[in-house]
């Protein structure tokens, strides 16, 4: 089936010829045979033999948040780039605001007016002096009981002008809270504490559903793994497995499986597990590739003398 004639090894010694047709046979005879590997492995791996001892798995972000505009309009400015840490509720970009921003002043102008009032507060007092010297008057029969009514309603009618003024004050103060609550929709704030991974605009640029900028969580770490089916039923929620970050110098970190897949992959005889790996200090960057440790070595300072318990120590002099 190999051709003879062709040189196996040409002088280059990196690749041998065969025909169209030699690889096509070739394909089909190995093919289970890859197969049955793949499945011999994984039963291996369930068993005793534990020929394979780890998992590969991938570090992510907990969170990730893409922040975007609630309005359209034209950036001003990009507070942050991408690396800087942000915290929650920290500005990170603001649009143009400037209707906006003059709405809010005259809204402010009138919410802090008084001016009304107080004539209308002024007006009352007086009314109801002229009131009370119409009633006095009336008593010593001096003036008809029609002045004293006239004088009682020009009081009244005082009186709910310093209502009328107090309702407009009033109404002053929510048109300036939602003159407010427009300017705050031009500035963008972080919803989250976390590092800056993404920035999709720059000042200048129009946003309406596109994303300005993509924030991520790094204080808490999600660790995804696809396990073997064989391994279904012997890892459980609250177990904690051992992660080795794929990059220099980290060391292994526990994690506590949180999530396993209720549904089965028969394609690839796998399911998926989601992991929990803490990481406050923020010394472990996301998006890094790992490896599940399920049969850890014990530390060398666990397996030293030293670091076993007295009683053991006791128990081994005797």
């Amino acid at each position: 089936m190999i051709d003879m004639t062709a040189p196996m090894w040409p002088p280059n010694g990196l690749a041998f010829r065969l025909r169209p047709a030699t690889l096509a046979v070739a394909a089909l005879a190995l093919g289970p045979v890859f197969a049955s590997a793949a499945q011999a492995a994984s039963q291996t791996y369930a068993g005793t033999g534990t020929s394979s001892r780890a998992l590969a798995c991938l570090i992510q972000p907990d969170k990730q948040a893409d922040i975007g505009s609630p309005v359209i309009g034209v950036v001003e400015r990009i507070e942050v780039e991408r690396g800087d840490t942000v915290r929650k509720g920290q500005v990170v970009a603001r649009l143009r605001a400037d209707v906006e921003r003059a709405n809010t002043d005259v809204a402010r102008s009138r919410a802090t007016s008084e001016g009304e009032l107080r004539g209308a507060l002024a007006s009352l007092e007086l009314a109801k002096i002229k009131r009370d010297r119409a009633v006095n008057l009336a008593e010593q029969n001096f003036v008809s009981r029609e002045a004293v009514e006239q004088a009682q309603s020009e009081m009244d009618v005082a009186s709910e002008r310093v209502r009328l003024a107090r309702e407009q004050l009033a109404t002053s103060t929510q048109e300036l809270n939602a003159a407010q609550a427009q300017m705050a929709q031009r500035i963008v704030r972080s919803p989250i504490d976390g590092v800056v991974i993404e920035r999709h605009v720059n000042a200048g640029e129009r946003v309406e559903e596109k994303p300005m900028l993509r924030i991520a969580d790094v204080s808490l770490l999600r660790v995804d793994v696809v396990a073997p089916i064989s391994m279904f039923g012997s890892l459980d929620v609250g177990q904690e497995l051992v992660v080795q970050p794929e990059l220099p110098g980290k060391a292994r970190r526990k994690a506590r499986i949180v999530q396993i897949d209720k549904v089965l992959d028969p394609a690839s005889n796998t399911f998926r597990l989601r992991l929990s790996l803490p990481n406050a200090d923020g010394l472990l960057p996301a998006g890094l590739r790992c490896s599940i440790d399920l049969h850890p070595k014990p530390d060398a300072a666990s397996a030293s003398p030293s670091a076993r318990p007295a009683a053991a120590r006791a128990d081994a002099g005797r």
